[in-house]
Formats: structure tokens, C-alpha cells, sequence
């Protein structure tokens, strides 16, 4: 399952909320300095769609706002 998110690092608290049917926007806490928030990012999708972290993968946008991450395990 691919997902695109959009990530707004350095928010006060971490949510997601939805845009579309594949599309989330994401708030991480983490900056976006040495990887933190791609990791948080990992951490919270992992969580949201239960599933372990080593199910996700960034795909593209690793230092972009706009990513594409692959999910494994579960169906669209």
C-alpha cells in the first residue's frame, strides 16, 4: 500500500489527519534535522496503521515535506 503524506515538522504535538483516501498530513514533534523526523514519522504511521516499523518504507521525498511511503502487510 503506498500513502502520500505531507509532514509539518516542529508542531506542538504529533497528529495525522486526513486529505484524501491515500493522502495524510502528518505533525511530528522532531525537526527535521539528522533524520529525526523521517524516524517519528516511521514511529507514528507504524502506530496509526498498527503495524511494526519495519513494515514502512520512505519511497521518495526522504529530505522533502511531500513523501511517498510504502506499507507492507496490510491491503489498501
Amino acid at each position: 500500500m503506498l500513502v502520500r503524506v505531507t509532514v509539518i515538522p516542529r508542531a506542538k504535538k504529533a497528529e495525522i489527519s486526513t486529505i484524501g483516501t491515500s493522502h495524510l498530513k502528518v505533525k511530528l514533534i522532531s525537526p527535521a534535522v539528522k533524520n529525526r523526523a523521517n524516524r517519528e514519522l516511521i514511529s507514528v504511521l507504524a502506530e496509526h496503521y498498527g503495524v511494526r516499523k519495519s513494515r514502512l518504507r520512505i519511497k521518495s521525498g526522504l529530505h522533502a515535506r511531500e513523501k511517498l511511503v510504502e506499507i507492507s502487510g496490510i491491503d489498501s
